[in-house]
């Protein structure tokens, strides 16, 4: 008989149910993409409406896929600790949290923001809960290219906090986080390809060679970088922003090319795969830092 948690322990659960990690990196973008939305810093109450819906959102993304992925993630290495998988929350449990969360995300950002937010917020929720968790990622090894547009919509859910329309530059940043998820979660699938070939689960670095993968996570890098300069001319961005947005996008090229390097001499390893997928996050991480103090700066490139 399984003895019952504590409420700390239980908390806990449900907190790993979210994935909090997957939730820091939405909330790295969703703050800056409101202070260059608004050109100023917003008012308190909205960033907390926006930036709290939005965090409910992604966890209750995050528990349906818990949920749902629940048999796969017994037989993976990476996830054999999550809570669905060591008994800590039942199933059943999982699926009211999931919901309630929701709802409660859903509401937040439609009554402490406004309508679009809260639309987006949902069809946020959806997209990867349905096209990513239950349509894609057991069909395709394109499942993280389509999939990822869920990790794509804070940027869109906060201009339309601020804005209440979705513009030009909410598409671009769409577009980079949307180019960027594949160079950033293809090196980890890399790095943990025993687990996917177990599970079944087609992901990319594990049912295509070293080779392939490496060429694609160039290609989609150099994408990604040309998509963050179109921000000068359509978004208005100034000087910080393009000087990073610059810097930093070279320096990620390199290492997306010493990845296909190595990949094309049969020498990849593990530190080097996970070398480009924290890489990844660093660089996501300074362009949107770029993002929020770029307004403050006042130094546009163009008119």
């Amino acid at each position: 008989m399984r003895v019952p948690l504590g409420f700390r322990a239980k908390a806990k659960a449900y907190f790993a149910l979210t994935k909090p990690r997957v939730i820091e990196l939405l909330l790295v973008t969703t703050l800056p993409t409101m202070i260059f939305a608004g050109r100023s810093f917003p008012d308190i109450w909205l960033i907390l409406a926006t930036m709290i819906g939005g965090a409910f959102a992604a966890g209750s993304a995050g528990a349906f896929n818990c949920y749902i992925d629940r048999d796969i993630d017994k037989v993976m290495h990476r996830t054999s600790n999550r809570p669905l998988v060591t008994g800590a929350v039942s199933p059943r449990e999982a699926l009211v949290f999931s919901w309630t969360l929701g709802i409660i995300a859903i509401a937040i950002l439609w009554f402490g923001a406004n309508p679009l937010a809260g639309l987006l917020g949902a069809l946020a929720i959806f997209f990867y809960v349905v096209i990513y968790t239950l349509v894609l990622k057991r069909r395709t090894a394109q499942n993280i290219v389509w999939g990822g547009a869920a990790g794509c919509m804070p940027v869109l859910i906060a201009w339309a906090a601020v804005t209440n329309t979705v513009q030009w530059p909410a598409v671009i940043l769409f577009m980079v986080i949307f180019l960027w998820t594949p160079p950033h979660y293809w090196p980890l699938s890399m790095r943990y390809s025993e687990d996917y070939t177990a599970a079944k689960v087609p992901m990319l670095g594990a049912v295509a060679g070293a080779r392939i993968v490496s060429v694609q996570v160039v290609l989609y890098a150099w994408a990604m970088v040309v998509c963050s300069l179109l921000m000068i001319p359509l978004g208005h961005a100034g000087i910080v922003y393009t000087a990073v947005a610059v810097g930093a996008g070279v320096w990620f090229l390199v290492q997306a090319h010493q990845l296909h390097s190595t990949a094309q001499h049969n020498t990849v390893t593990n530190k080097g795969a996970m070398k480009v997928f924290h890489g990844s996050i660093s660089y996501l991480t300074l362009l949107f830092l770029a993002l929020a103090v770029d307004p403050f700066i006042g130094l546009p490139l163009m008119g």
